[in-house]
Protein backbone atom coordinates (compact mmCIF):
# COMPACT_ATOMS: atom_id res chain seq x y z
CA UNK A 1 0.00 0.00 0.00
CA UNK A 2 1.42 3.37 -0.95
CA UNK A 3 1.62 6.21 1.51
CA UNK A 4 3.34 9.49 1.95
CA UNK A 5 4.60 11.26 5.03
CA UNK A 6 3.98 14.96 5.26
CA UNK A 7 6.27 16.74 7.65
CA UNK A 8 4.75 19.93 8.97
CA UNK A 9 6.95 22.59 10.42
CA UNK A 10 5.58 25.28 12.66
CA UNK A 11 7.66 28.39 13.11
CA UNK A 12 6.78 30.68 15.93
CA UNK A 13 8.05 34.17 16.50
CA UNK A 14 8.29 35.80 19.91
CA UNK A 15 8.95 39.37 20.78
CA UNK A 16 11.75 40.49 23.00
CA UNK A 17 12.44 44.14 23.65
CA UNK A 18 9.84 44.90 21.04
CA UNK A 19 11.91 43.18 18.36
CA UNK A 20 11.14 40.05 16.43
CA UNK A 21 13.48 37.18 17.12
CA UNK A 22 12.57 33.88 15.45
CA UNK A 23 12.35 30.78 17.57
CA UNK A 24 11.86 27.51 15.66
CA UNK A 25 9.82 24.70 17.10
CA UNK A 26 9.55 21.51 15.06
CA UNK A 27 6.52 19.29 15.25
CA UNK A 28 5.98 16.11 13.25
CA UNK A 29 2.52 15.49 11.91
CA UNK A 30 2.01 12.22 10.03
CA UNK A 31 -0.52 12.27 7.24
CA UNK A 32 -1.12 9.04 5.34
CA UNK A 33 -2.64 9.25 1.90
CA UNK A 34 -4.10 6.01 0.53
CA UNK A 35 -3.91 6.47 -3.22
CA UNK A 36 -5.78 3.31 -4.20
CA UNK A 37 -8.81 3.81 -1.98
CA UNK A 38 -11.41 6.54 -1.86
CA UNK A 39 -14.88 7.16 -0.60
CA UNK A 40 -16.33 6.22 2.75
CA UNK A 41 -14.31 3.64 4.67
CA UNK A 42 -15.94 0.17 4.88
CA UNK A 43 -17.51 -0.80 8.19
CA UNK A 44 -18.10 -4.51 7.53
CA UNK A 45 -15.65 -7.25 6.40
CA UNK A 46 -17.86 -8.16 3.42
CA UNK A 47 -17.24 -4.76 1.82
CA UNK A 48 -13.55 -5.60 1.28
CA UNK A 49 -13.98 -9.22 0.16
CA UNK A 50 -13.49 -10.04 -3.53
CA UNK A 51 -14.74 -13.15 -5.35
CA UNK A 52 -13.54 -12.38 -8.88
CA UNK A 53 -11.35 -12.94 -10.79
CA UNK A 54 -10.90 -16.50 -9.62
CA UNK A 55 -7.25 -17.67 -9.98
CA UNK A 56 -6.75 -20.69 -12.26
CA UNK A 57 -6.03 -24.03 -10.62
CA UNK A 58 -2.49 -25.32 -11.14
CA UNK A 59 -1.79 -28.94 -10.22
CA UNK A 60 1.53 -29.43 -8.49
CA UNK A 61 3.44 -32.70 -8.41
CA UNK A 62 6.23 -34.25 -6.34
CA UNK A 63 9.53 -32.39 -6.12
CA UNK A 64 11.37 -32.49 -9.43
CA UNK A 65 8.23 -32.49 -11.57
CA UNK A 66 6.78 -29.58 -13.53
CA UNK A 67 3.46 -27.90 -12.59
CA UNK A 68 0.48 -28.72 -14.77
CA UNK A 69 0.58 -25.41 -16.69
CA UNK A 70 4.33 -25.48 -17.39
CA UNK A 71 6.02 -25.85 -20.76
CA UNK A 72 8.48 -28.72 -20.32
CA UNK A 73 11.75 -27.96 -22.10
CA UNK A 74 13.58 -31.08 -20.97
CA UNK A 75 12.68 -33.94 -18.64
CA UNK A 76 13.36 -37.07 -20.66
CA UNK A 77 15.73 -38.23 -23.38
CA UNK A 78 14.93 -35.68 -26.06
CA UNK A 79 16.27 -32.24 -27.02
CA UNK A 80 13.36 -31.67 -29.39
CA UNK A 81 12.63 -28.28 -27.81
CA UNK A 82 16.16 -27.02 -28.54
CA UNK A 83 18.12 -26.00 -31.62
CA UNK A 84 21.51 -24.53 -32.42
CA UNK A 85 21.89 -20.79 -31.81
CA UNK A 86 24.22 -20.46 -34.79
CA UNK A 87 21.77 -22.20 -37.11
CA UNK A 88 18.21 -22.64 -35.77
CA UNK A 89 17.52 -25.14 -38.56
CA UNK A 90 20.00 -27.55 -36.94
CA UNK A 91 18.84 -29.63 -33.92
CA UNK A 92 20.77 -29.24 -30.67
CA UNK A 93 23.75 -31.60 -30.67
CA UNK A 94 24.51 -31.77 -26.97
CA UNK A 95 25.00 -35.18 -25.33
CA UNK A 96 21.99 -37.10 -23.95
CA UNK A 97 22.91 -39.14 -20.85
CA UNK A 98 21.40 -42.42 -19.59
CA UNK A 99 20.15 -40.68 -16.40
CA UNK A 100 17.74 -38.41 -18.34
CA UNK A 101 20.07 -35.43 -18.31
CA UNK A 102 22.13 -33.83 -21.06
CA UNK A 103 25.63 -32.37 -21.17
CA UNK A 104 27.31 -29.58 -23.10
CA UNK A 105 29.04 -30.97 -26.18
CA UNK A 106 32.22 -28.95 -26.12
CA UNK A 107 32.65 -26.51 -29.01
CA UNK A 108 29.36 -27.51 -30.63
CA UNK A 109 27.95 -24.07 -29.79
CA UNK A 110 25.18 -22.59 -27.68
CA UNK A 111 21.67 -24.00 -27.87
CA UNK A 112 18.35 -22.16 -27.67
CA UNK A 113 14.70 -22.98 -27.22
CA UNK A 114 12.54 -23.15 -30.32
CA UNK A 115 9.88 -21.16 -28.50
CA UNK A 116 10.34 -17.51 -27.55
CA UNK A 117 9.37 -16.03 -24.20
CA UNK A 118 8.74 -12.79 -22.33
CA UNK A 119 7.88 -12.78 -18.63
CA UNK A 120 8.52 -16.23 -17.16
CA UNK A 121 9.06 -18.46 -14.18
CA UNK A 122 11.93 -20.79 -15.08
CA UNK A 123 13.17 -23.90 -13.29
CA UNK A 124 16.32 -25.75 -14.30
CA UNK A 125 18.79 -28.09 -12.65
CA UNK A 126 22.49 -28.29 -13.46
CA UNK A 127 25.67 -29.85 -12.18
CA UNK A 128 29.40 -29.52 -12.69
CA UNK A 129 31.58 -32.61 -13.19
CA UNK A 130 32.69 -34.37 -10.01
CA UNK A 131 36.18 -34.51 -11.48
CA UNK A 132 37.66 -31.04 -11.06
CA UNK A 133 39.20 -29.51 -14.17
CA UNK A 134 40.24 -25.91 -14.74
CA UNK A 135 40.05 -22.87 -12.50
CA UNK A 136 38.56 -19.40 -12.32
CA UNK A 137 36.14 -18.94 -15.26
CA UNK A 138 37.32 -22.14 -16.94
CA UNK A 139 35.76 -24.59 -14.47
CA UNK A 140 32.29 -25.84 -15.41
CA UNK A 141 31.32 -22.52 -16.97
CA UNK A 142 27.96 -22.15 -18.66
CA UNK A 143 25.03 -19.79 -18.36
CA UNK A 144 21.33 -19.41 -18.90
CA UNK A 145 20.38 -16.36 -20.97
CA UNK A 146 16.89 -14.91 -20.60
CA UNK A 147 15.55 -13.57 -23.90
CA UNK A 148 18.90 -14.55 -25.36
CA UNK A 149 20.63 -11.53 -23.77
CA UNK A 150 20.66 -11.50 -19.99
CA UNK A 151 22.87 -14.12 -18.35
CA UNK A 152 22.54 -15.87 -15.02
CA UNK A 153 26.00 -17.37 -14.52
CA UNK A 154 26.60 -21.09 -14.09
CA UNK A 155 30.02 -21.92 -12.65
CA UNK A 156 31.74 -24.29 -10.23
CA UNK A 157 33.01 -21.92 -7.53
CA UNK A 158 33.79 -24.59 -4.95
CA UNK A 159 37.34 -23.74 -3.79
CA UNK A 160 37.55 -21.66 -6.96
CA UNK A 161 37.48 -17.91 -6.47
CA UNK A 162 36.75 -15.52 -9.33
CA UNK A 163 35.40 -12.00 -9.75
CA UNK A 164 32.24 -11.87 -7.67
CA UNK A 165 30.05 -10.31 -10.37
CA UNK A 166 30.92 -13.34 -12.48
CA UNK A 167 30.60 -16.06 -9.87
CA UNK A 168 27.85 -18.66 -9.72
CA UNK A 169 24.32 -17.16 -9.68
CA UNK A 170 25.53 -13.67 -10.54
CA UNK A 171 23.72 -11.59 -13.12
CA UNK A 172 26.85 -11.55 -15.20
CA UNK A 173 28.95 -8.40 -14.73
CA UNK A 174 25.99 -6.62 -13.10
CA UNK A 175 24.76 -8.10 -9.82
CA UNK A 176 26.75 -9.98 -7.18
CA UNK A 177 24.68 -12.78 -5.59
CA UNK A 178 23.52 -12.27 -2.00
CA UNK A 179 25.03 -15.63 -1.05
CA UNK A 180 26.85 -18.60 -2.53
CA UNK A 181 24.56 -21.59 -2.16
CA UNK A 182 26.38 -24.20 -4.25
CA UNK A 183 26.26 -27.91 -3.53
CA UNK A 184 29.47 -30.00 -3.77
CA UNK A 185 30.97 -30.42 -7.25
CA UNK A 186 29.23 -33.23 -9.12
CA UNK A 187 25.90 -32.78 -7.27
CA UNK A 188 22.76 -31.26 -8.76
CA UNK A 189 22.05 -27.54 -8.31
CA UNK A 190 18.71 -25.89 -8.98
CA UNK A 191 17.84 -22.41 -10.23
CA UNK A 192 14.35 -20.99 -9.83
CA UNK A 193 14.05 -17.73 -11.71
CA UNK A 194 11.30 -15.11 -11.90
CA UNK A 195 11.94 -12.82 -14.85
CA UNK A 196 10.05 -9.78 -16.10
CA UNK A 197 11.04 -8.50 -19.53
CA UNK A 198 12.03 -4.91 -20.30
CA UNK A 199 9.61 -2.60 -22.06
CA UNK A 200 10.36 -0.29 -24.99
CA UNK A 201 8.44 2.56 -26.59
CA UNK A 202 7.57 2.82 -30.27
CA UNK A 203 10.83 4.63 -30.98
CA UNK A 204 12.83 1.76 -29.48
CA UNK A 205 13.75 3.53 -26.27
CA UNK A 206 13.71 1.51 -23.06
CA UNK A 207 11.02 2.73 -20.70
CA UNK A 208 11.23 -0.05 -18.12
CA UNK A 209 14.16 -2.31 -17.23
CA UNK A 210 13.92 -6.08 -16.92
CA UNK A 211 13.93 -7.46 -13.39
CA UNK A 212 14.98 -10.84 -12.09
CA UNK A 213 14.74 -12.89 -8.91
CA UNK A 214 16.88 -16.02 -8.52
CA UNK A 215 16.76 -18.79 -5.93
CA UNK A 216 19.82 -21.05 -5.97
CA UNK A 217 19.08 -24.37 -4.26
CA UNK A 218 16.15 -22.66 -2.54
CA UNK A 219 18.26 -19.72 -1.28
CA UNK A 220 17.38 -16.21 -2.43
CA UNK A 221 20.48 -14.89 -4.21
CA UNK A 222 19.03 -12.19 -6.51
CA UNK A 223 16.15 -10.20 -5.03
CA UNK A 224 14.12 -8.53 -7.79
CA UNK A 225 17.19 -6.76 -9.18
CA UNK A 226 17.11 -4.48 -12.21
CA UNK A 227 18.87 -5.74 -15.30
CA UNK A 228 20.71 -2.77 -16.78
CA UNK A 229 20.93 -4.23 -20.28
CA UNK A 230 22.82 -7.01 -22.01
CA UNK A 231 25.50 -8.84 -20.03
CA UNK A 232 28.64 -8.71 -22.20
CA UNK A 233 32.07 -10.03 -21.24
CA UNK A 234 33.58 -6.73 -22.41
CA UNK A 235 31.86 -3.36 -22.47
CA UNK A 236 28.77 -1.69 -21.06
CA UNK A 237 25.22 -3.13 -21.13
CA UNK A 238 23.31 -2.40 -24.34
CA UNK A 239 19.56 -1.78 -24.64
CA UNK A 240 18.37 -2.43 -28.18
CA UNK A 241 14.61 -2.89 -28.41
CA UNK A 242 13.33 -6.45 -28.66
CA UNK A 243 10.28 -8.57 -28.07
CA UNK A 244 9.96 -12.17 -26.99
CA UNK A 245 13.12 -14.21 -27.47
CA UNK A 246 14.45 -17.70 -26.71
CA UNK A 247 16.20 -19.06 -23.64
CA UNK A 248 19.84 -19.87 -24.40
CA UNK A 249 22.19 -22.34 -22.69
CA UNK A 250 25.86 -21.58 -23.15
CA UNK A 251 28.68 -23.72 -24.46
CA UNK A 252 31.60 -21.82 -22.92
CA UNK A 253 34.03 -23.71 -25.13
CA UNK A 254 36.59 -24.79 -22.52
CA UNK A 255 35.61 -28.38 -21.76
CA UNK A 256 32.98 -27.09 -19.34
CA UNK A 257 30.97 -30.37 -19.36
CA UNK A 258 28.03 -28.87 -17.44
CA UNK A 259 24.96 -31.13 -17.35
CA UNK A 260 21.27 -30.14 -17.23
CA UNK A 261 17.96 -31.79 -16.40
CA UNK A 262 14.35 -31.02 -15.42
CA UNK A 263 13.90 -27.73 -17.27
CA UNK A 264 10.46 -26.16 -17.40
CA UNK A 265 8.98 -22.70 -17.80
CA UNK A 266 5.68 -20.99 -16.96
CA UNK A 267 4.67 -17.96 -19.00
CA UNK A 268 3.53 -15.16 -16.71
CA UNK A 269 1.68 -13.14 -19.33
Amino acid sequence: MKYFYVLVFFVFFSCKDGGKQPIEEEQDSEVIVYEEYSGEEPTTPEETELYKPVPPVVQTYPRGSAPSDAIVLFNNNSLNEWVSVENPEVPAEWIINPDSSFTVKNKSGDIRTKKEFGDIQLHLEWKSPAEIQGENQSRANSGVFLQGRYEVQILDNNTNDTYVNGQVASIYKQHIPLAKASVPSGKWNSYDIIYHAPEFNKRGGKIKSATITVLHNGVLVQDHVEIKGTTPYIGWPKNEAHGKAPIILQDHGDNSRVSFRNIWVRELK
